[in-house]
């Protein structure tokens, strides 16, 4: 039995994303090795290197108890592996959310986050950042028995009193269960963990797959951090559903809440009909069972509002089965490999779009910018033949004036040196403004004076003051911030456009830039508690007011992350501003000084011209060499871009 298409097509997406990354290494390597990098293109290689080596591919698996999700984890992802990664047996065998990935460098574990973190502030991505708040328990892959025994303990429960789940936020009078409990003894079950998170050395894993295990709708709807930072992140989510139980109403709660509004259109979204192996029934002709599933198929798409073609009926428990046991025929029969096909053709060709659009753009603009570097220097070595070739047969005064006149444009480009350094000054203080407005320190104290007026009050209104105040502030630092690039940009199109007609410099646009995208983030998050608002602030409660401050965390903790991003690349474009124009002044300086130097000596030694020229061909002749290598490097890039061989495409242009 071959690899799923699943499986295989992400390994190759794995290859490709490696393929590439050493092509950006050749490219680094090259621009050092020339002399023709700077500190900024050293840092954007780096940058990118570095989001190819950590880039994930998250899928998100959602469905209540019982709908047999773990066992389509395993049938899915690790039937190679032959052996239940996951436990997989009736009833809930996993109370926590649970991440599934790989690590390098550590050893393979199950670190879980202790239920009691809820009774403190802080959402679970901080908590990911002290792991002395974790229960680490190792896993042995060669043992099974000793792998199962630890993955049961994602199943753990503690009893606890009602007062302590409310602190907890995961009491819910209105959940019948809960309600009989507390009559009948005054307590109830709760998970014994918070969250987990498995390193696991699973090939697919090893590649970059992280697998979210998401349990059920009191999960979802009690921990914020999946609702605004986990699911809507997943670049794909499998809502599970079971044949033998229909859609249920916890179900359509999911669906309508939590997965429908966080994906663009139906894409990255799928609905598997699981344990279709209860339809079979040998009393019924094949064409019987096949009518009935894609009826309870339909019903399925009807109620969720969604196209058919987005219902995967499947059989995870018999898939598995049939991929540990090598039968092709029970595995056609599962349909598993029709819901396999769909994630491999919707999920890993979008997610090599995305990165294949990032990664060509700043490799392109890098190389153009290097062409018209290794161009200019073309250009201004060909003016000085031509120059110094009018020179054959004249006399030592008109060489003399022409060392005059080439000490004169000198003088010239350092007095416009000055101006370009006063322009710098300007742009430094516009560049200490911008950041002030978008400073980190500012945005903390914000965030910790919000949670502050919300812990010491009891009433919504003022809540919802705190967060309006909060928002304002937060989206008019971004609008300032956004005013003041425009302004940085307009003064260096100006300063651009200036040096270029008065020095000759080659005509460069400096990079675009626009902080619209992070203020539109900013809005989204604030409807989102505005949202939350109008179904749990209609009446304060102890329990909604513990949710609804986690739920604030948690959003904080997105605008954060927002500012920590808008730094970083707005720090990086501030860069960027002024290097196309270092590099051009640095590069004019130098071929000025070397056609002084050159002129006044054929003006102290005539005989030094036919040399000289000699020399300034030999020049024209290692740039012309420069940019051929150039383009080869960049045909390698994008034919590794484009999923093929650059060294192929070396090969074809050699």
């Amino acid at each position: 039995m071959t690899t799923s298409t699943l499986a295989a097509d992400f390994e190759h997406y794995g290859h490709w994303r490696n393929a590439v990354s050493r092509q950006i290494m050749r490219l680094a390597d090259w621009l050092n090795h020339q002399e023709l990098g700077d500190a900024e293109t050293d840092l954007r290689l780096k940058q990118l290197q570095d989001k190819l080596r950590e880039d994930r591919l998250n899928v998100a698996f959602v469905a209540e108890f019982s709908r047999g999700k773990s066992e389509l984890i395993n049938a899915i992802f690790f039937a190679d592996y032959r052996q239940r990664v996951l436990p997989s047996a009736a009833g809930r065998t996993t109370m926590c959310p649970t991440e599934l990935l790989y690590r390098e460098g550590e050893a393979p574990a199950i670190h879980l986050l202790p239920i009691e973190t809820r009774a403190e502030a802080g959402t679970v991505g901080d908590f990911k950042a002290q792991p002395e708040r974790w229960t680490m328990l190792p896993l042995h892959v060669e043992s099974t028995a000793q792998m199962t025994g630890a993955l049961q303990t994602l199943a753990e429960t503690v009893t606890v009193s009602g007062d302590v789940a409310a602190q907890y936020g995961l009491l819910n009078p209105q959940d019948e269960e809960i309600a009989r409990a507390l009559t009948r003894s005054g307590t109830v079950v709760i998970p014994r963990w918070r969250h987990a998170v498995i390193n696991f050395p699973h090939p697919l894993l090893k590649q970059g797959l992280v697998i979210l295990d998401t349990p059920g709708l009191n999960a979802i709807g009690t921990e914020p951090e999946l609702t605004l930072n986990l699911l809507p992140s997943a670049h794909a989510v499998l809502f599970i559903l079971a044949a033998d139980t229909g859609v249920t109403k916890s179900d359509i709660a999911i669906w309508r809440h939590h997965i429908a509004p966080n994906q663009s259109g139906h894409r990255g979204r799928l609905v598997v009909l699981n344990k279709i192996d209860g339809l079979w029934d040998d009393l019924k002709s094949p064409e019987e069972i096949n009518a009935e599933i894609a009826r309870q198929a339909r019903h399925t798409a009807e109620l969720l509002e969604l196209p058919a073609d987005q219902v995967f009926p499947v059989s995870a428990q018999k898939a598995l089965v049939a991929k540990v046991q090598h039968d092709d025929a029970l595995l056609a029969k599962s349909r598993l490999p029709a819901l396999e096909a769909a994630l491999s053709g919707q999920l890993i060709p979008a997610k090599q779009q995305l990165v294949r659009e990032a990664t060509e753009g700043t490799l392109q603009d890098m190389v153009v910018k290097t062409t018209e570097l290794l161009e200019a220097r073309l250009a201004n070595i060909q003016d000085q033949v031509e120059e110094l070739e009018g020179l054959r047969g004249k006399n030592r005064d008109v060489i003399l004036h022409m060392m005059v006149k080439a000490n004169a444009d000198k003088k010239s480009f350092d007095a416009g040196l000055k101006q370009f350094n006063a322009l710098r000054s300007i742009f430094a203080d516009q560049a200490k403004g911008l950041k002030t407005r978008l400073s980190m320190e500012a945005l903390r104290a914000e965030v910790r004076k919000t949670r502050q007026i919300m812990e010491s009050s009891r009433f919504s209104k003022t809540l919802l003051d705190a967060m309006k105040t909060f928002f304002g502030d937060v989206k008019e630092r971004l609008g300032g911030a956004d005013g003041q690039v425009s302004e940085i940009q307009s003064m260096m199109g100006a300063m651009y456009r200036k040096f270029s007609e008065d020095f000759g410099l080659a005509t460069v646009s400096p990079p675009a830039f626009s902080l619209e995208k992070y203020r539109r983030e900013i809005q989204q998050l604030e409807q989102v508690f505005n949202e939350r608002f109008n179904t749990v602030l209609q009446m304060i409660t102890q329990e909604h007011h513990r949710l609804t401050s986690k739920f604030f965390d948690t959003l904080a903790s997105r605008v954060v992350l927002a500012f920590e991003i808008a730094n970083r690349e707005t720090h990086s474009w501030l860069k960027a501003q002024m290097a196309p124009m270092d590099t051009q002044v640095r590069e004019r300086s130098l071929q000025l000084k070397r056609r002084l130097d050159s002129v006044r000596r054929i003006h102290e030694a005539t005989e030094t011209l036919d040399q000289r020229i000699q020399e300034l061909g030999a020049n024209a002749e290692v740039t012309h060499g420069q940019m051929e290598e150039l383009a080869l490097l960049n045909d390698a890039i994008l034919a590794a871009l484009e999923d093929q061989s650059g060294e192929a495409a070396l090969t074809r242009r050699a």
